[in-house]
């Protein structure tokens, strides 16, 4: 599961469903969201068998607790990808881009590239270099692809702060020019992505 966005699917709340629903008698909304009345849950669950959907609990603490039929599993995925895109849409945050110190050459483009995109969007990007056993006893290494990553994207960004330096990492935060519009480096981005593939 590394790498993989699965932290959305954590934000969206999970809802009772169907036999998770405790209550002896629930309010219950319809699949066209008609009011269906008052029912006992064996009713309910059954006008949502009959209907093939779930019965879902919306409102628990509601008297009775109000349920709605619906198909649960296109509901959560609407919700993730709501979700989703309110996380696209933030912007300056920090994020962050992972580097070794002996990186390949076609690597560390496509970090460039990734690097740029986050920048273009509006965003501060901490690069950092994590160094592995012995690794740690060349940190020159380290600082050369920080200051080979600083150097492709003078045009586009500048360090916020001073490169820093802990027990196995080095990192250098980098933030978006101010003068060039988020609109114009992601452009830019683009242009170079096409180019470079």
């Amino acid at each position: 599961m590394r790498g993989r966005p699965h932290h959305y699917v954590r934000t969206v709340r999970r809802l009772p469903i169907n036999r998770q629903i405790r209550a002896r008698e629930v309010s219950v909304i319809g699949g066209e969201g008609e009011q269906l009345g008052t029912l006992a849950i064996a009713a309910a669950l059954q006008k949502a068998r009959e209907d093939d959907l779930d019965l879902v609990m919306v409102d628990p603490n509601s008297e009775p607790p109000v349920c709605r039929l619906l198909d649960y599993g296109k509901y959560r995925y609407e919700q993730i990808k709501k979700d989703k895109k309110g996380h696209k849409g933030q912007k300056g945050l920090l994020r962050e881009v992972r580097l070794r110190p002996k990186i390949e050459e076609h690597d560390l483009l496509s970090k460039i590239r990734k690097t740029r995109e986050l920048l273009a969007e509006g965003n501060k990007v901490k690069i950092s270099v994590r160094f592995r056993g012995r690794e740690i006893v060349y940190p020159e290494l380290g600082w050369q692809v920080l200051k080979r990553v600083a150097e492709a994207l003078k045009d586009e960004a500048v360090p916020s702060s001073q490169p820093t330096k802990d027990a196995r990492n080095i990192a250098l935060t980098l933030a978006p020019l101010s003068g060039k519009k988020p609109q114009e480096a992601k452009q830019d981005a683009q242009t170079e992505n096409s180019q470079g593939s």
